[in-house]
């Protein structure tokens, strides 16, 4: 049960971060990029989410790895 919580909860801040990180490409990048580009900043987009996600999880994993010795 409390990892089932504990998901729920980690599911609502992911999309919590995924409108922040929205936000901040349409907000900050985007106005550098020419009209019609929502090609690239989706792009700029999936690739700050995927090296987030890599430095979770890899953190996590020395956490977890630290935890279990």
């Amino acid at each position: 049960m409390l990892s089932l919580a504990a998901s729920g909860f980690g599911l609502v801040a992911a999309l919590a971060w995924n409108n922040v990180i929205q936000e901040f490409v349409a907000t900050k990048i985007k106005p550098f990029l020419p009209q019609g580009s929502g090609l690239i900043s989706l792009s700029i987009y999936a690739t700050i989410i995927t090296v987030l996600a890599v430095f979770i999880t890899y953190h996590l994993t020395i956490l977890i790895d630290k935890l279990e010795e």
